[in-house]
């Protein structure tokens, strides 16, 4: 494991010497620390990618194709390294860690190919007087900020799509998982990405960091994935230099099961939407909405299927469910569960955190939830499924849109005509038909409303990395 900041193509030291600890969640030990960036450290890296993107940018579409799709393969040379990397510091089952390379190194893959196909447009003005010449170049530096539920896709996403427009990036991944963060810009320089293209640096002070990175006048982009809340203050702040932002926030999704539904095949989609990653994804299944007259056939296969997950380390075969990130985790989803419980609703199975060392809170089902309830207003962030039923679709459609959130949504109908205009009436971003996994790169991920700004991935991706600059010209 390095443990150095990753500045201008090397290893460093922070400049005061702080460092982070990085604990293993399924014991709660300490695995090593890691060099905590200072504002001093961000404002270097920031220097430093300033000067690496001016070249950057003036190469060719096909070098920059050529240099992605290396690193793509090198993800790909690197997987179970990597992967074993993430069990370590976020505990998800390496199957699943696996799993999150192979969608992590696809971002540069589909980027490589992308960067070839950034497109402009000319065209004369109606009254014949000029010409109108639009091409889309990059913005400049850009600051990331990723969390710590995908420690490797979560920078992918933005990384690759940048570099594809011909960005530089400083990157500051979570204090909880910068091991993954950190290797991943080594074997980019390895791959061939230019030194001071892409800095990692992680920060156990968050708050003067941005601040000092922002500030910096070669930054020209914010692109956060996180909470609403922090959300919103990373904006007032890039407010004060009109920085582009790009923000993919919160979540609060429900899953919709009409009485035509195919049962079996919802419980499916509700275990690949619940539970994978452990719960800890934005776009999980928050609020199940369940029709009255399959509720019960639904609720217990749901809670067979849950309670049949094994919980442990993520390195030890069969396990379906790792640790939460963080004792914090525990007790908030401990608290949020004994709310719900007090308000009415009914544990069918789990409701309990686990008598062992680590973070591990058992797989969990609730009934009898009121739609107004505490539990499901909030983003759970845990292997805890609610269960309200309904009977009348408007009244669960107002359910389902109350709310500030609108990254996903998930509906399992036999009727593909009904659950396409239910899809229509929901007010988020993605919505998933009769599937509980929806995710690729070839596809615009974000939401509406206080779910965030701007899309990631598909051809969409790019262009938020992009500027549009129009040239009246006359010939």
């Amino acid at each position: 494991m390095r443990t150095q900041l990753w500045i201008d193509g090397k290893w460093q030291n922070g400049s005061d010497g702080e460092l982070i600890s990085v604990a293993d969640p399924s014991t709660g030990n300490e695995i090593t620390k890691v060099a905590s960036g200072t504002p001093k450290d961000a404002e270097s890296a920031v220097s430093v990618a300033s000067i690496a993107q001016t070249k950057w940018a003036s190469e060719t579409p096909r070098i920059r194709s050529e240099v992605l799709r290396a690193c793509w393969q090198i993800m790909v040379d690197h997987a179970d390294e990597l992967a074993s990397l993430i069990v370590q510091e976020h505990g998800k089952p390496f199957a699943e860690a696996k799993g999150e390379i192979a969608y992590a190194s696809e971002f540069f893959r589909w980027n490589a190919e992308e960067a070839v196909r950034i497109h402009g447009t000319i065209g004369m003005v109606p009254s014949g007087l000029n010409r109108v010449i639009v091409r889309h170049p990059p913005v400049g530096v850009v600051v990331m900020i990723t969390p710590w539920n995908f420690p490797a896709a979560m920078i992918t996403r933005k990384l690759a799509p940048a570099l594809a427009a011909g960005n530089a990036a400083v990157v500051k991944p979570a204090a909880e998982t910068p091991l993954t963060a950190l290797r991943i810009g080594e074997l980019m320089g390895e791959a061939g990405v230019p030194k001071g293209l892409v800095n990692i640096v992680p920060t156990n002070n968050p708050g003067p960091w941005f601040d000092a990175a922002i500030s910096h006048s070669a930054t020209r982009m914010v692109s956060f994935t996180g909470s609403t809340d922090v959300g919103k203050l990373l904006l007032r702040k890039s407010a004060d230099r009109v920085l582009k932002v790009g923000m993919e926030l919160g979540g609060n999704a429900p899953f919709i099961v009409f009485d035509d539904a195919d049962v079996d095949a919802a419980v499916i989609g509700a275990m690949v939407s619940k539970m994978r990653h452990t719960g800890e994804t934005c776009v999980a299944a928050n609020r199940f909405f369940v029709h009255e007259s399959v509720a019960e056939e639904f609720t217990t296969k749901l809670a067979a299927a849950m309670s049949a997950v094994v919980v442990g380390n993520g390195f030890e075969t069969g396990v379906g469910c790792g640790p939460l990130i963080t004792s914090t985790a525990i007790e908030k989803t401990s608290t949020l569960v004994s709310l719900a419980v007090s308000e009415g609703a009914r544990i069918v199975t789990g409701g309990r955190r686990l008598d062992r060392e680590g973070y591990f809170y058992s797989p969990t089902v609730l009934d009898l939830v009121d739609p107004d309830s505490t539990l499901v207003s909030k983003e759970i962030f845990a292997p805890v499924a609610p269960i309200i039923q309904f009977n009348n679709t408007n009244t669960m459609l107002g359910w389902s849109n109350n709310t500030e959130m609108g990254l996903a949504a998930y509906i399992y109908s036999r009727d593909l005509s009904k659950a396409l205009n239910v899809g229509e009436r929901l007010q988020c971003g993605m919505v998933g038909i009769n599937r509980g996994y929806m995710s690729d790169p070839a596809s615009p991920f974000g939401g509406m409303k206080q779910s965030g700004i701007g899309r990631e991935g598909a051809s969409e991706g790019i262009y938020e990395f992009c500027e549009t600059q129009f040239i009246a010209a006359e010939w």
